[in-house]
């Protein structure tokens, strides 16, 4: 037996924003909140759905101040500003951050509390408002999962934060949001879907569906990885990234994801690297410890990368996965930890304190080859220098 949570409506393609009325309309929403970032709306992005909006006679706020790796002071200023007025839905316009913002106001606006009463174990499924997602960005898969991160500033803590109340009730995905995006943002999203992807079809919790998902997404996305960053106008490029993100996001919402994610989290929090980044500094070296653990699900990864034929076996098929993932972190300059800039000093100090967390959000145990505390640190040893 098994289990899927998806969106209600999921409206794909170029042009789709255009949708956003309709979508509204058919969810009874006509006062939203928009939950977007201060540079989407500088690039006119934001304001050209307004204007869709008011046209169609809606009463559209907006709040405009999330930021990357979203806190808790700012989701409870849109707590104070969605209590400000009428709303009855939230529109979130942007990445990762601002969906996952627009996901906790709506848990913590129906639950109240504090936001870290709501982090895994417990499950956040209550909420009263509706989220509509439009992402402008092809990695986080944020717009059709369960799931949202925010950072404790307290405790430079990412809590993951799980449950119904999280999932979106529509998500307007449209690839033309993503063409003017630059090749470090492309590349850093691009290999957290992959990721998402890879994570989901191993994961302990993967099922007969989240796999269909997942394997399509890794056929849309490595592929075409390389070709959005170093092509941004090549619009079956970025359709193909846009289209395997949300299916990697449907991927690993019912399948959850694993020690990559886990281990990436705490590296972001205490030294603010982007999340898809992050990832992708880990996923060879996590990879390799965790491929002797299910042989044959990595396997079957490389021959839908294209990487390995049928008749090749299991372990060339993974030897060769390991040798495509290191390329690909080469082709698009992904740095280590210590070319980041990351002091080492700092960092090995708070390896212990990171393979804490990283086990505390649960992400490790769903890992085919499930980590020590021990061995989390000695996989973010290995992955220092890269």
């Amino acid at each position: 037996m098994f289990s899927l949570m998806t969106p209600q409506l999921v409206v794909m393609g170029g042009g789709s924003r255009h949708e956003t009325v309709t979508v509204l309309q058919r969810l009874g929403i006509t006062r939203p909140l928009i939950v977007t970032d201060g540079f989407l709306v500088k690039t006119g992005v934001v304001g050209e759905i307004e204007a869709l909006l008011h046209k169609a006679g809606m009463a559209p706020g907006r709040f405009d101040e999330t930021v990357p790796d979203p806190t808790v002071a700012v989701v409870e200023a849109g707590v104070t500003r969605l209590q400000e007025g009428a709303y009855d839905g939230l529109l979130a316009i942007g990445g990762g951050s601002p969906m996952d913002t627009a996901k906790a106001m709506a848990v913590l606006a129906a639950g109240g509390g504090a936001m870290r009463d709501y982090k895994v174990p417990a499950s956040a499924d209550k909420a009263d408002l509706p989220i509509v997602c439009i992402p402008t960005t092809a990695g986080t898969g944020s717009e059709v999962t369960r799931f949202a991160v925010i950072t404790d500033e307290a405790t430079d803590e990412k809590m993951l934060i799980m449950g119904l109340a999280c999932l979106p009730r529509a998500a307007i995905v449209d690839y033309e949001l993503t063409l003017t995006k630059p090749l470090r943002l492309t590349a850093d999203t691009g290999i957290d879907a992959l990721t998402h992807a890879i994570e989901a079809f191993v994961s302990k919790k993967a099922t007969p569906l989240s796999d269909v998902y997942a394997l399509e997404a890794m056929r849309l996305i490595y592929p075409n990885l390389r070709t959005a960053c170093f092509e941004p106008g090549n619009h079956a490029a970025r359709e193909a990234m846009m289209r395997g993100a949300t299916l990697a996001g449907l991927a690993f919402s019912n399948a959850s994801v694993a020690l990559v994610h886990g281990m990436s989290r705490p590296i972001g929090a205490f030294f603010h690297v982007p999340h898809g980044l992050s990832n992708a500094m880990l996923l060879p070296v996590v990879t390799a410890f965790s491929a002797p653990a299910a042989l044959d699900r990595y396997a079957t990864v490389a021959r839908t990368l294209g990487l390995a034929t049928a008749a090749e076996g299991d372990q060339a098929a993974v030897s060769a996965l390991l040798e495509a993932l290191t390329a690909l972190n080469r082709d698009l300059t992904v740095p280590s930890p210590a070319a980041y800039g990351i002091d080492e000093a700092r960092y090995r100090d708070l390896m212990p304190r990171m393979a804490e967390q990283a086990l505390a959000s649960g992400s490790p145990g769903n890992n085919p080859r499930v980590p020590t505390a021990a061995e989390i640190v000695m996989l973010y040893d290995a992955a220092y220098r890269g």
